[in-house]
């Protein structure tokens, strides 16, 4: 298993489930942390698809991204990271992370069943600052 650190200087490009317009929401905060340290982050929130959050356009759903998605970054429920899990199968993204609260254990289960790297209850932003700042 891959530790934050070594996920973190590998891979840049990230999907962010539950982006919000709310530039004080913490997936915000975060969303504009990966970008100054220059990640692409795609938000994903169905409800403003087509809109744009910190510069980037607002995608559907993770399916939807136009480009390698390595990282899918979980800002939702854990009820609803099933989904996201096979929707992280069905890209090939390397990474399934769900920020702090958040776990899922049949969602680690087939998401490690397809070699991808499975991280739970950990934040993107304070785990780059512990590594890299």
């Amino acid at each position: 298993m891959k530790n934050t650190k070594e996920i973190l200087n590998k891979y840049k490009n990230i999907a962010l489930v539950g982006a919000s317009k709310d530039l004080t929401k913490i997936s915000s905060i975060v969303m504009k942390f990966l970008q100054d340290f220059g990640f692409k982050v795609y938000p994903v929130n169905p409800s403003m698809k087509g809109e744009k959050i910190l510069g980037e356009k607002v995608f559907g759903n993770i399916s939807e991204i136009d480009s390698p998605v390595e990282i899918i970054n979980v800002f939702r429920p854990s009820n609803e990271v099933m989904e996201i899990a096979k929707e992280a199968i069905k890209i090939k993204a390397k990474v399934l992370w769900l920020q702090l609260d958040i776990k899922n254990k049949e969602a680690k289960k087939i998401v490690e069943e397809k070699n991808i790297i499975y991280v739970e209850n950990k934040c993107t932003k304070i785990e780059f600052e512990k590594h890299f700042n």
